[in-house]
């Protein structure tokens, strides 16, 4: 079991080169996770200074890794630019100046050597967006195409289950290499944390660590390209999908919702988010269709809507069981019925793609 304190002072040992402190000392160590033989935390220094802090979380990492009983460290360096000090003005706070103030533009980075950007996305939680994601983005590798997948959910990451995989992804040459399952390249932060671990971070840092993630990851080569990219959005309309959203040009969306209108509402909302940043939805699929939650209501939704419906999928516990045991039944199933109604689903994505 590695101590909390011991691993502060670790921590501590290693020096700041702006303020000459320990780092927690400096205040750069934010959401420090410790749990039995792990540890991770973000970095939070500014975006001007991020190439030079490289070394220093090296540095952390190894200090980290020295301490006795310690099998697993992760340390995410987040670069945020923090803006210039104004001179207050008398009768309002600090929030006030600030709203009034014109904001500078959010530049946009497609991932180096990806061609094509899906979000898989839903109003609501609880409706089987992951489940989809990933066996989407195996139907979309089984047509032939290079396919990566991200779980943007920093708070609850179910891809590492989802797919069979675990283990601190390696780090060459100031990349991040992604695992490799059922044909997939994949990254998720369950990758750099354990299972039980609660990401206890503001919004800024998880949006920093999926921007890190997104962008740092090697999904692909100049010879070798990434044909998509799958992101599997966190539910709702938060920090997290805004980053996304404003930091990479999405070719498309896709939002998930089961039958019932309690889910369909918040499928509206998602909807809403794309419209108004100008990221195309390529369409509506249902899930979990059936007896139980319905039949039909996300068809007639994307009627109103004026979208396309993409098919809809069967509550069925073949899917339920195959991301429980990390085998998505498209890619282990190539010819059943799941994969025949994902391989419609996706054809009809790829086209609208252009893939």
């Amino acid at each position: 079991m590695v101590e909390r304190t011991a691993v502060i002072a670790a921590l501590d040992a290693v020096i700041d080169p702006v303020s000459g402190q320990g780092l927690v000392a400096a205040g750069l160590v934010q959401g420090l996770v410790v749990a039995d033989d792990r540890a991770g935390f973000a970095l939070e220094v500014d975006r001007s200074q991020a190439a030079a802090y490289a070394p220093v979380r090296d540095a952390a990492e190894a200090a980290l890794k020295a301490l006795p009983g310690m099998a697993r460290v992760s340390v995410i360096l987040t670069a945020e630019t923090k803006p210039a000090a104004a001179p207050r003005t008398a009768g309002l706070s600090k929030a006030a100046v600030d709203q009034g103030r014109a904001k500078a533009p959010v530049p946009t980075d497609r991932p180096a050597h990806v061609r094509r950007v899906l979000a898989v996305a839903s109003g609501k939680g609880g409706v089987g967006k992951s489940t989809v994601a990933v066996n989407l983005a195996a139907a979309l590798a089984a047509r032939g195409l290079s396919v990566g997948i991200l779980d943007a959910d920093v708070y609850g990451p179910s891809l590492p289950t989802m797919l069979g995989i675990s283990g601190q992804p390696a780090y060459e040459d100031g990349a991040i290499v992604p695992h490799v399952a059922h044909g997939l390249k994949a990254m998720s932060v369950g990758l750099l944390t354990k299972m039980d671990d609660a990401m206890i971070w503001r919004g800024p840092m998880a949006s920093q660590a999926i921007t890190q993630m997104l962008t740092q990851t090697r999904w692909g080569t100049e010879e070798a390209p990434l044909d998509v990219l799958v992101v599997d959005l966190p539910p709702g309309t938060g920090d997290v999908q805004l980053t996304l959203i404003q930091k990479t040009p999405l070719d498309g969306a896709v939002i998930v919702s089961t039958p019932q209108e309690v889910a369909l509402a918040d499928a509206r909302r998602a909807h809403t988010l794309f419209q108004r940043v100008n990221v195309p939805t390529l369409g509506l699929i249902e899930n979990m269709s059936g007896p139980i939650f319905g039949q039909g209501g996300a068809k007639a939704e994307a009627e109103r809507l004026s979208i396309p419906f993409l098919g809809d999928l069967s509550l069925d516990a073949a899917l339920r069981e195959g991301g429980d045991s990390g085998r998505p039944p498209v890619a282990v199933d190539p010819l059943g019925d799941i994969a025949a109604r994902f391989a419609a689903i996706a054809g009809r994505i790829a086209a609208a793609l252009d893939l």
